[in-house]
């Protein structure tokens, strides 16, 4: 194999004026990309102002080329066709050491070229300290690896100039300065700012670290780390994705032809579901769970007259769940006896109406718990992470806890029993799993990561019917392929959190988690209670989503904030079970998505453009979604009486009109008053068939 390379003269500058080429056969990379192969594979030429990859295009990718300036600041940038789909922005490279300070790559000063992979050093701000990257590119992909030679560094991080690529997408739940996750989500990320310090494996927040944007470009990092994630950060444009620690940084870019194909390489490296865990009637029917209608404030009389007042009232559902506070302690296991004083009578009662039990589980136990000390007596809760010889202990909203270790096998082992006893005695169908498997005050049990730990927390959940409630489980392969149904993290009670809502289960469905559900209908932050508007709003919503995840009852619910009743009218109780009757008449088609999901990996819920990618107008829209590939969802995320709805290229049902529509278009202030859910059915859709047999 010949090799390519040139070292540079930081104090001439000189630069060769003719292009030097070499082909090669590529390397292989993960998620099983398209190749190049034979003397059109990829090449690197160096011109005048810059060394160039170029990768040509072939049946299945577009091609691309990678340039790096061989003077000025070290940058990156990724072009298509001759457009740029991605580029690095300022302090490209960067990283702290020592004193903690960013430093960052400046001048290119040599590259090589040599078995397929493309080598570049480069000076640094810090004295005696260089930067290695090494650029190993297939067809649709380029792998970027790099290091900081001459220092110890702690931290490494990637900086990307965002309107290089178009919008930005990805990423999962975000935190941000106007309220997120719970009551803000911005559709495209760009469009608002994201700060999140604690975006990692081991976050309560739904996160993968994978980014893909208008331009068809992608972005993953391979870390097991946390990391620090900056996207429009007091609107510097900017995305900067670091690392927290000095390791190599890992990344591979994506160079596609549409966003979609962008989300299917990353399923190919992570995985796409080999099963469901929600059964047909969870798709078709809701999950009623008592948290927002009571919070703690429950007991053995309300749950029961709040099932009865469902059942009474028409307003169907498969399960009624008890969450949080029925324990006696938090870790205990066992009912509290003053407000549960015969929970297996309760059981009884609620399956006589049709439904069935599930009760919410935590493996964080108090301390004040009397199964506290025997599990730290055995050994069975995560140690400190500062001091590994005693147990970590993490505060969260209901006291100070120890978690339960799944690493330990003894450990699983117990918990497991205390499950199984419980629900045999009170004859409890499933579980809703809540908080995290692993805190990042603890450590791992036998070098388990926090990944581990995700997958050790999916392996739990999956011996347990968890009715439609899914687990939070993210980041890596093992909660990609589980196929758990994904419940968003607590939302308010306002228009603002209906909207975050929608936009966030875009966000999720496009990270590689297809079987999604809003929070709560109505939300459940112990904000006021929902309006009647709110309440509707959302039902409606939610019947356009795979699964109804409910709460408060449109009959009556509690006031969080002053504990007084709300009663909600006849028209809210009649307008709620319209949206459930429409969500099980859909449920057929909802159930192909589902099959389709698990051969494909593609989500359901998806924004315009995944499916009409060269309608630009697409690209901005975060109020309306295609469920599967048939129908166009909108509905009304307002208090006003109408709305704009953008129509992408086809012929387009409307299913209250009943009239036939060709898009593009955008129908302006379309009349949608409380009553009315707009929605559009793509007539020469695969599906279409089977929706408008349900949306007639």
């Amino acid at each position: 194999m010949r090799i390519l390379s040139r070292k540079f003269s930081r104090t001439s500058g000189c630069l060769l004026a003719a292009a030097l080429t070499v082909a090669f056969l590529p390397s292989t990379a993960n998620g099983s990309p398209a190749q190049a192969s034979g003397a059109h594979g990829p090449r690197v030429s160096q011109s005048a102002g810059a060394v160039t990859l170029d990768v040509p295009a072939t049946r299945d990718s577009p091609g691309y080329s990678l340039s790096v300036p061989q003077s000025g600041q070290l940058a990156l940038t990724t072009r298509r066709s001759g457009h740029t789909v991605l580029a690095t922005g300022p302090d490209a490279l960067r990283f702290t050491s020592g004193d903690d300070s960013w430093q960052h790559a400046t001048t290119l000063t040599g590259w090589r070229w040599r078995d397929g992979v493309l080598t570049l050093t480069a000076d640094t701000t810090l004295a005696g300290t260089t930067v290695e990257a090494r650029v190993t590119p297939t067809a649709d992909r380029y792998r970027l690896d790099w290091d900081v030679k001459g220092a110890g560094a702690t931290r490494l991080g990637l900086t990307y100039g965002l309107n290089s690529a178009g919008h930005w997408y990805g990423h999962g739940e975000t935190t941000t300065p106007s309220g997120g996750p719970y009551t803000d989500q911005p559709w495209p990320l760009d469009a608002g700012q994201v700060e999140q310090d604690d975006f990692s494996a081991a976050s309560y927040q739904m996160v993968d670290p994978f980014w893909y944007t208008q331009s068809s470009a992608g972005l993953y990092v391979d870390t097991g780390d946390t990391m620090d994630v900056a996207l429009n950060s007091g609107g510097d444009g900017l995305g900067r994705f670091t690392v927290e620690s000095g390791s190599t940084y890992k990344a591979t870019v994506f160079v596609e032809s549409t966003p979609r194909n962008v989300y299917r390489d990353y399923i190919g490296i992570v995985g796409k579901p080999r099963q469901s865990d929600a059964t047909y009637e969870q798709y078709a029917k809701p999950l009623w769970n008592s948290w927002a209608q009571f919070y703690t404030n429950v007991n053995q009389e309300k749950l029961l007259k709040y099932a009865t007042d469902l059942h009474a009232n028409g307003v169907d559902g498969h399960t009624i769940q008890l969450d949080d506070k029925w324990e006696s302690n938090y870790g205990n296991m066992t009912f509290d006896p003053k407000a549960y004083p015969d929970p297996k009578a309760m059981s009884d009662q609620i399956h006589a109406m049709g439904y069935d039990f599930g009760l919410w589980v935590t493996l964080w136990i108090n301390l004040d718990s009397a199964n506290y000390q025997y599990a730290a007596d055995h050994d069975y809760l995560l140690h400190d992470a500062a001091d590994p010889t005693k147990p970590c202990t993490v505060t969260w909203w209901n006291g100070t806890a120890g978690i339960v270790d799944l690493a330990n096998p003894e450990a699983k082992a117990w918990y497991q029993g205390n499950l199984q006893k419980l629900m045999d005695t009170y004859d409890v169908d499933g579980l809703k799993f809540d908080t995290r498997f692993f805190d990042d005050h603890c450590t791992g049990r036998d070098g388990n990561t926090r990944t581990d730990y995700q997958r050790l927390g999916s392996e739990l959940a999956d011996s347990y019917d968890l009715q439609g409630a899914g687990i939070r489980v993210h980041w890596g392969s093992a909660a990609h392929q589980a196929g758990f149904v994904i419940r968003q993290i607590d939302k308010g009670t306002g228009w603002d959190s209906l909207r975050a809502a929608v936009s966030q289960n875009l966000a999720l469905s496009t990270i590689g988690y297809p079987f999604v559900e809003t929070d709560m209908i109505g939300g459940s932050s112990g904000q006021p209670a929902p309006t009647k508007e709110v309440l509707v709003r959302w039902a409606q919503t939610a019947s356009y989503m795979p699964l109804m995840y409910a709460s408060t009852s449109p009959v009556d619910t509690i006031d969080a904030t002053t504990g007084q009743k709300v009663d909600y009218d006849q028209q809210t109780v009649d307008l709620y079970r319209e949206a459930i009757a429409r969500h099980e008449r859909l449920a057929p088609y909802i159930w192909d998505q589902v099959q389709n999901s698990l051969r494909t990996g593609d989500p359901i819920v998806r924004p315009l453009f995944f499916d009409f990618p060269q309608d630009m107008a697409g690209y901005t829209v975060g109020d309306e979604w295609m469920l599967g590939p048939a129908v166009l969802s909108a509905p009304n995320l307002t208090s006003a009486d109408t709305r704009d709805i953008h129509l992408p290229p086809g012929r387009w049902y409307d299913v209250n009109r009943h009239t036939t529509i060709k898009g593009p278009t955008t129908l302006k202030a379309y009349a949608a008053p409380l009553g009315v859910t707009p929605a559009f059915v793509n007539l020469h859709a695969k599906g279409a068939v089977e929706a408008l047999r349900a949306l007639r």
